[in-house]
Order: C-alpha cells, then structure tokens, then sequence
C-alpha cells in the first residue's frame, strides 16, 4: 500500500472522529492525529464543521495546533511555543518531519547547515540518521545524502497542505505554465511546417536538376548517334577529312573557314 493510499485512510478515521465531537473532546483527536507516525496531512481534519467551530473559542488552541502541523514548521513552533501546548516527543518527530518537507518545496539541495539549524540537530550524523530512519524510511521523502559536499539532495518530497489563498496561486502558476506550452507548440508547429515547405521545395529542386540532367543526356546521345550514322555514311573516313568534304561541299568559300579545316 502506497503512501497516499495510507493517508487517505489515516485522515478519513480522524474526520469521522472529530465529526462526532465537539469543544473539549476535540483535543484528544488533535493530539492523536498530530503524533500519528504515518499521517502527514491535516486540512481535511481542519475542515470538520466542529473544528471549524472551536475559532474564537477558549479551545480554539486545538485548531492552532492543526493549524501548525498543516502549514508550519519546527522554528513555527519555537516562535510561538509561549501560546502552544508543550509538543510530545511524537508531535516533535512529526514537525520535523514536516518542517523538511517545507523545505523541499523549495530547494531541492539542502544544506546540513541549514537544516541541522531549522531541526535543532547538533551534529551531522545526528542528522544524516534523522534524514535516513524518520524521513526516507518513512516514505516521504526519497534523495542522496552528499557527505563531501555536505547537503541532501532531493529526489522526491511528499506535498504538504495548501495554506488558505496558496491554491489560487497554484492555479495561477499552472494557467502560465498551461499558456507558455500552447505557444511552444504553437511554434513548434510552425516549424515544422516551415520544415515541410523546404523539404518540398528541396524534393522540386533536385527533380528539376535531374530532369535537366536527363535533357542533357539525351542530347549528348543525340549527337553521338549522328555522328555515327555520318561516320558509316562517309564509309569509315577520319573525322578530318569528313569536315573537309563539308567545307568543300558549302557554298562558304572564306579563305579563313577553309584555312580552319585545314
């Protein structure tokens, strides 16, 4: 079974639970489903009517919490860690876990530096041992940990939840990508028409070539049996003394023809 498959599980079990609660009771869901190891994903549970409803409430700090698990990160937390319930081992690991995802949408080479400072790691193999069994091991992220070079290099990054607006930016990005690859293709095709033309245009030129060709064969071949049926006519004389008889043979009586022959 896939990740996402899994996900989909995982999240329709928390939605059905927080759908039968209300207030207070809510906070058990939360905790449960922001430590679950295998459940990276929260908005759908952030969509409960019930959820909904604890904004603005004396338990609205549960909704804040999904909030952070949903869009946040680990110096989220740290920033905000004076109004947020105090985070079990679990719900760290999760964070973490999240907060390199996040990362990843952006950069697909990590830092060790940059990392080890947004995990509060102290040390690289603490680190690379982080990167290898919470997250690769766990399906959600997949790359090449570069030891020389001292970065992660991503090959593939679960999605987090979109934040409220993210997706009409999304939409957006997709309608510019969508507009450049039809003019790309546009003018693509073009090309290739541009392409065909001169092919065509290649395909009539060597035709006229070998047509004029074929002319001149067949003249040179004209000529050539002329020539012969002259040479049998003359029974076999040189060709010097057949242009003589033709000068003889004329009426041009020019002192310089008959020296040419001559």
């Amino acid at each position: 079974m896939d990740i996402e498959q899994k996900q989909t599980e995982f999240i329709d079990h928390f939605v059905k639970q927080a759908s039968s609660l209300k207030g207070s009771a809510l906070g058990s869901v939360v905790t449960d489903a922001t430590s679950h190891p295998s459940l990276f994903a929260f908005s759908e549970i952030l969509a409960v009517p019930s959820v909904v409803e604890l904004e603005g409430t004396e338990h609205s700090i549960y909704l804040d919490v999904l909030r952070l698990f949903a869009y946040g990160t680990w110096s989220d937390y740290k920033s905000n860690s004076s109004r947020l319930p105090e985070l079990s081992s679990d719900q760290a690991l999760k964070l973490k876990q999240l907060t390199v995802l996040t990362l990843a949408e952006t950069n697909k080479v990590l830092a060790y530096d940059q990392l080890m400072q947004e995990l509060d790691v102290t040390n690289v193999r603490e680190l690379e041992d982080f990167l290898i069994n919470e997250c690769m091991y766990a399906g959600i992220v997949r790359g090449k940990l570069d030891q020389l070079r001292r970065c992660f290099e991503v090959q593939f990054a679960a999605g987090r939840d979109l934040r409220p607006g993210q997706l009409g930016n999304m939409i957006r990005t997709l309608s510019n990508w969508l507009t450049t690859s039809d003019n790309l293709l546009v003018s693509i095709q073009e090309k290739i028409k541009w392409a065909d033309n001169m092919s065509e245009l290649d395909k009539k030129h060597r035709k006229d070539v070998d047509d004029r060709v074929e002319e001149v064969k067949k003249s040179l071949s004209l000529k050539e049996n002329c020539w012969d049926l002259v040479l049998k006519f003359y029974g076999g004389r040189s060709s010097l003394s057949i242009l003589k008889g033709f000068v003889a043979d004329s009426h041009l009586t020019s002192p310089s023809i008959v020296q040419m022959v001559m």
